[in-house]
C-alpha cells in the first residue's frame, strides 16, 4: 500500500501542474446544470412536485452534473504519457506491485473527485439546493462520486492500456453520454416511457444516480443507498482486476 500512496502521490502532482485541465470538469458540469434547470425549472415547481421532496428542481438535477464531473478524470491520459515516453516500462522493470500501478492512480482520481464534488456542492448551494441527510449524508455524497470516479478512470486505463494512444483514450470517455441520458435524469424512473424505463433499469449509473439524488432530496432512503454502493463496489472491483490482470499480461 505505501508503493500504492507513493504512485498516488505522484498522480495528484501530476495534476496540480496542470490546473486549467480541471476547468472543464467544473464548467462543463455546472453549464449542463444551469441549463438543464433553467429549461425545465418552471414545468416542475417545488410546491407541487412530489419527487422533488420539498427542494427545486436544481436539487433532483446536481447529481447528473456531479456523475458528469467524475467522468472528466484525466489519469488514463497521463498513463498514456507515461507508456510514450517510456515511464511506464521502467515502473513495470521496477520491483513494484502491479496492484500498486493500478490503485496509486485510481486513488489519486478519487481524491481528485473529493474536492471537485465539494466544490461543485458549494457553488450549487446559490441555487437553493441543500442536502436533506445533513453532515453525514454530504460525506456519502462524496464518498458515493469518488467511487464512480475510480470506476470510470478504471475503464478509462483499460483503454489506454489496450490502445496506447491518447485519442482512442478520448474518444473511449464518449461513451459515459449515452450511460448518462439513459438515466431517469430529468424525471424519475416510474414517470418515463416504458423502454426507457426498461433501458434505465437495466443501466448500473441509474442506481447510483438514484443513491446520491436521496442523499439530496431525503434523509436516508437505504435501500436506495444500499444499491447504488452495491453498483460500484462490484463495478470497481472489476475493473481493478481488468487493469492489473492487463498490466500482468502487458507486452
Amino acid at each position: 500500500m505505501s508503493q500504492a500512496g507513493l504512485l498516488g502521490q505522484r498522480a495528484i502532482r501530476e495534476a496540480l501542474r496542470t490546473p486549467e485541465a480541471l476547468l472543464p470538469t467544473l464548467f462543463i458540469p455546472l453549464f449542463f446544470l444551469v441549463v438543464n434547470v433553467g429549461q425545465a425549472a418552471k414545468i416542475f415547481p417545488s410546491g407541487s412536485t412530489s419527487f422533488l421532496q420539498g427542494q427545486n428542481y436544481a436539487a433532483f438535477q446536481l447529481p447528473s452534473s456531479l456523475l458528469l464531473a467524475a467522468s472528466f478524470g484525466s489519469a488514463a491520459l497521463y498513463l498514456v504519457e507515461d507508456i510514450e515516453g517510456g515511464y511506464f516500462d521502467k515502473l513495470r522493470a521496477a520491483p513494484v506491485s502491479r496492484t500498486a500501478l493500478v490503485l496509486g492512480r485510481l486513488a489519486a482520481e478519487a481524491v481528485k473527485s473529493v474536492a471537485i464534488t465539494a466544490v461543485m456542492v458549494l457553488l450549487a448551494l446559490p441555487f437553493g439546493i441543500s442536502i436533506a441527510s445533513g453532515p453525514l449524508g454530504f460525506l456519502l455524497l462524496l464518498a458515493l462520486t469518488a467511487a464512480w470516479a475510480v470506476v470510470f478512470a478504471g475503464f478509462m486505463q483499460l483503454i489506454a492500456l489496450k490502445s496506447r494512444s491518447a485519442a482512442a483514450t478520448n474518444s473511449g470517455g464518449l461513451v459515459f453520454f449515452p450511460l448518462l441520458f439513459l438515466t431517469p435524469n430529468f424525471v424519475p424512473r416510474d414517470l418515463l416511457t416504458r423502454p426507457m424505463e426498461i433501458a434505465a433499469t437495466f443501466n448500473p449509473v441509474t442506481y447510483i444516480m438514484e443513491a446520491l439524488r436521496s442523499l439530496i432530496l431525503e434523509e436516508f432512503a437505504w435501500a436506495t443507498l444500499a444499491r447504488g454502493f452495491t453498483v460500484v463496489a462490484v463495478l470497481g472491483a472489476v475493473m481493478v482486476a481488468l487493469n492489473v490482470r492487463t498490466i500482468r499480461n502487458y507486452d
